[in-house]
């Protein structure tokens, strides 16, 4: 099989790969950066990665047990006091999980969305490296799943919370609006 025909090394899995990497890498190095600077890269990787998450193949892996996580859980954590700390008066939100017009509102947190998304996306991009195709196609099934499960929408919600900041924002103490 040549690279051509490989499903897993396609333009939109590398994309994904890439995109996937930027945004851990930005996540990690969060407590460098300003709130401004980190809220609006946040939209901007939501967006994409969201977009990315539509368009990766289905695939079902030839070697399930080949299936691996990586991102411990004191490393979730961290993550999540980085971003919590960076969000601040941002990260708590509410949102409605259901289009029940009954259901209460659920209170979120920018913080635990974005180490979520983070976990999904590590675990991603450090199986899609092992230099197996086995590795591979559990990469690319297993994040698939998991954008229909779970970092799709939450996403969805982040996006709409870093919308809200954006453009309804009036708070003294955040200055300007995000350009």
């Amino acid at each position: 099989m040549s690279n051509t025909d490989d499903l897993t090394l396609s333009r939109n899995v590398l994309e994904m790969v890439t995109i996937a990497d930027e945004f851990c890498r930005m996540t990690e190095d969060c407590k460098s950066l300003t709130t401004e600077a980190f809220l609006k890269s946040l939209n901007s990787f939501s967006a994409l990665l969201y977009l990315r998450g539509t368009l990766l193949p289905a695939i079902i892996p030839e070697y399930p047990e080949a299936n691996e996580r990586f991102v411990t859980e004191e490393q979730w954590e961290n993550i999540f006091n980085s971003c919590r700390e960076k969000t601040g008066d941002y990260d708590l939100f509410y949102f409605l999980s259901s289009h029940d017009p009954f259901a209460e509102p659920e209170k979120g947190s920018l913080a635990e969305c974005v180490a979520d998304v983070y976990q999904d996306m590590k675990d991603f991009v450090l199986l899609f490296r092992k230099p197996k195709l086995a590795a591979r196609e559990n990469a690319i099934a297993g994040a698939r799943e998991l954008f229909a499960q779970r970092w799709g929408p939450i996403l969805v919600r982040v996006l709409s919370v870093l919308h809200s900041i954006h453009y309804n924002n009036t708070s003294q103490d955040f200055g300007e609006q995000i350009d």
